[in-house]
């Protein structure tokens, strides 16, 4: 047999057959999926938000600021000191329903895209932050 095609065959059999074939979502891309599903609409793929209606998440102190603060404000509307009241029409809708793990990867994804480069959230960070 030409050594291209055992090369392939071999490459092919690496994996055990009690192994998933899927790869499993890391952190990043799970917070990178709940994005697109959820927030897209409002703050837009590259997280700038529409001008006078929804905020920009790029350099947004409640973004890159206290991590506890914005996991109180994404779950429960938990205003932070760094959102002026009355500055957009519109209203941040809730996700509390997510589970510590999806809001901990969101979050993560939104303080280290669009510029921004803040230390990541751990779900233990997000159960804190439902108890106060």
């Amino acid at each position: 047999m030409p050594l291209g095609f055992l090369l392939l065959l071999a490459a092919c059999q690496q994996s055990s057959p009690g192994e998933a074939s899927a790869p499993k979502d890391s952190g990043a891309d799970r917070g990178a999926v709940l994005y697109a599903q959820n927030c897209v609409p409002c703050h837009r793929e590259n997280g700038e938000g529409v001008p006078k209606v929804f905020p920009s998440l790029a350099g947004s102190p409640a973004v890159v600021g206290d991590p506890v603060e914005l996991a109180q404000w994404v779950l429960s509307q938990k205003r932070p000191a760094s959102i002026p009241a009355g500055r957009y029409p519109t209203q941040m809708l809730l996700f509390g329903w997510m589970s510590n793990e999806d809001a901990a990867a969101l979050l993560t994804y939104i303080r280290s895209n669009f510029g921004n480069s803040a230390l990541p959230v751990d779900p233990a960070l997000i159960a804190k932050s439902r108890e106060k």
